[in-house]
């Protein structure tokens, strides 16, 4: 047995088809359990709320895409969650290039983990344009490619991590099939065919950071390697590493705005 197959979890054993509601069950069953996952995935949400200027702003009809296990509601009360599975802990079941909106009436949309998800995200992007009110933003976390993430997500991950990649691709299934790379093709790579034909979207914010606590956590699929009451001293770390967030962020927070006009 190799390390890998050391760490890893035994509930993660118990996982056989992603694109199951079962495996998004057990996903929100493990954020309970791991106590450094459940906060880092608190820290997600602040990060979110703070995208939308939740605290300033009158945020009234706030959307979370692919909400899964998680708890949002425990940082933003108000959220809307949703998911493409049917699953008891969520609000709405839709896909997120056919979202049963009216025009003009969503104040913003979050997400974790989920536009490297979308198979064509060009519709999803039309989609927000259409539902987001004047000024309302689409806040995310997305995997980043940097050098130190690129390294993990195409070694020790199971999802097809792809820069060279394009938009579009053939899904399999909602939650198994995806583009790690996804995110940074369109707002890196692609950044002048984002802007051109998205002009109601504007790019307010792209940023790497944290290095260090996901891979600690041992996320969905690994045990903790480290007890949880280091969380804060792992952070600070990270901190202290800010400058090199650009070459080892394994995640990137990316918000866009609908235009006023």
């Amino acid at each position: 047995m190799n390390l890998l197959d050391r760490l890893l979890l035994p509930e993660a054993r118990e996982i056989e088809n992603l694109d199951d509601a079962s495996a998004t069950v057990l996903h929100a069953e493990i954020i309970q359990q791991k106590r450094f996952l459940k906060k880092l995935y608190f820290d997600f949400y602040r990060r979110l709320k703070e995208s939308i200027n939740y605290d300033i702003l009158d945020v009234s009809k706030i959307l979370e895409l692919g909400s899964g296990g998680g708890f949002i509601k425990d940082v933003i009360p108000n959220a809307i969650t949703s998911e493409v599975l049917q699953i008891p802990s969520v609000d709405l079941v839709f896909s997120a290039t056919q979202m049963p909106f009216e025009d003009a009436s969503v104040d913003a949309i979050v997400m974790i983990d989920v536009l490297h998800h979308i198979s064509d995200v060009k519709a999803f992007f039309r989609e927000a344009v259409r539902c987001l009110k004047p000024g309302g933003r689409v806040a995310m976390i997305e995997p980043a490619n940097t050098v130190g993430g690129r390294f993990i997500y195409q070694n020790f991950h199971h999802e097809t991590f792809d820069p060279k990649a394009e938009w579009a691709f053939e899904s399999q299934g909602p939650l198994s099939t995806a583009n790690g790379a996804l995110p940074w093709i369109i707002f890196h790579r692609d950044k002048a065919v984002f802007v051109r034909e998205f002009p109601e979207l504007e790019i307010l914010k792209t940023q790497f950071h944290t290095p260090l606590r996901y891979l600690i956590s041992g996320g969905f699929t690994l045990r903790q390697l480290a007890p949880a009451w280091s969380y804060c001293l792992v952070q600070g770390l990270e901190h202290l590493l800010w400058p090199f967030h650009r070459w080892i962020g394994m995640f990137e927070t990316i918000v866009i705005q609908k235009t006023l006009k």
